[in-house]
């Protein structure tokens, strides 16, 4: 992680092809390359009104929330639209304004709903199973229900932008606990947008209104945070979405800074990419969620542009 406080110290040049000199050091100008994108604004199949987060099924394939039309829609890695479910109404099956999603090791997927306050289980085929938490403040219940996780214990974590915190709950929807509480203190939060989780069993959390990642235990207990208001590496602008790939290297979407930053488990800056366009491809509008699959291919929800956008690593 580059250190701010000495930051007016370095030499800061951008190069001849948007490399970047920073100190000694040059970062890349495409640490990951663009590969393809998906679908353009509408509520017909396979497009969307406003992406939020995504996922990866039992089955391999990407599962992309569009909560305005309240589908959760189900695509190929190719971009190839399969079916969706889900959508507004009164059924066990439907949605307010659905956000964050989730899959567990047995392939079933759970949905949080923003508006509502439920969270929905889903079997690996897309059929309902079960309706838990529900509208509001108090502990087991949910407000503004974002991104979600589960962790190795076991365990669903799902971060709530409208209680300032963390609630967890067993598979089976029993409520646990939750983790932090509203503030700008380390261990507190403000909106957060996204909770997810590695392979030690670390949360990570973007504190969308503190502009910074906060990392827990499973337990909840702080770990460490990194980031602050910025522009510059290792700055963040309104972090939202987050995941983490295999190697549990942390991926994070910026809705002020228009870009994806890449950092090691410690917090330590990797690379970055994108900057604020409406339609070449590589460039972003609003980002959301963001997925990685075990190829290192990268799926960011480039929400203003009403699209998915594929990437790979530079070679």
């Amino acid at each position: 992680m580059i250190n701010r406080a000495i930051l007016p110290l370095l030499v800061i040049d951008t190069l001849v092809g948007g490399a970047v000199w920073i100190g000694s050091r040059l970062w890349p100008p495409e640490p990951y390359e663009f590969v393809m994108s998906w679908r353009e604004k509408g509520s017909d199949d396979g497009e969307f009104l406003y992406v939020e987060d995504l996922e990866i099924d039992a089955n391999g394939h990407l599962l992309i929330m569009d909560a305005l039309s309240a589908y959760v829609q189900v695509f190929t890695t190719d971009g190839t639209f399969l079916t969706k479910f889900g959508g507004k109404g009164n059924r066990d099956d439907s949605f307010e304004k659905p956000e964050g999603i989730v899959v567990d090791a047995e392939g079933n997927i759970y949905v949080g709903d923003y508006l509502s306050g439920t969270i929905k289980k889903f079997d690996r085929n897309y059929q309902w199973v079960a309706t838990f938490a529900g509208l509001g403040t108090e502990p087991g219940l949910t407000f503004e229900a974002e991104f979600a996780c589960i962790g190795s214990n076991g365990l669903l974590y799902i971060a709530e932008a409208g209680n300032h915190r963390v609630s967890v709950f067993d598979l089976e929807g029993q409520f646990k606990f939750v983790i932090s509480e509203y503030g700008n203190a380390e261990g507190q939060v403000n909106r957060p947008q996204a909770v997810k989780c590695n392979s030690q069993g670390n949360l990570y959390v973007t504190d969308q209104g503190n502009h910074r990642i906060q990392v827990f235990t499973s337990e909840g207990t702080f770990v460490r945070t990194w980031g602050q208001e910025g522009t510059e590496p290792g700055d963040f602008r309104q972090p939202m979405g987050l995941t983490i790939d295999q190697h549990d290297q942390v991926y994070v979407t910026e809705v002020g800074n228009n870009r994806v930053q890449k950092f090691d488990a410690e917090g330590h800056f990797i690379s970055l990419w994108g900057k604020a366009e409406t339609r070449p491809p590589g460039e972003f509008g609003n980002l959301h969620g963001i997925i990685v699959d075990n190829e290192g291919h990268v799926y960011v929800g480039d929400t203003a542009n009403h699209r998915i956008q594929k990437f790979r690593p530079a070679r």
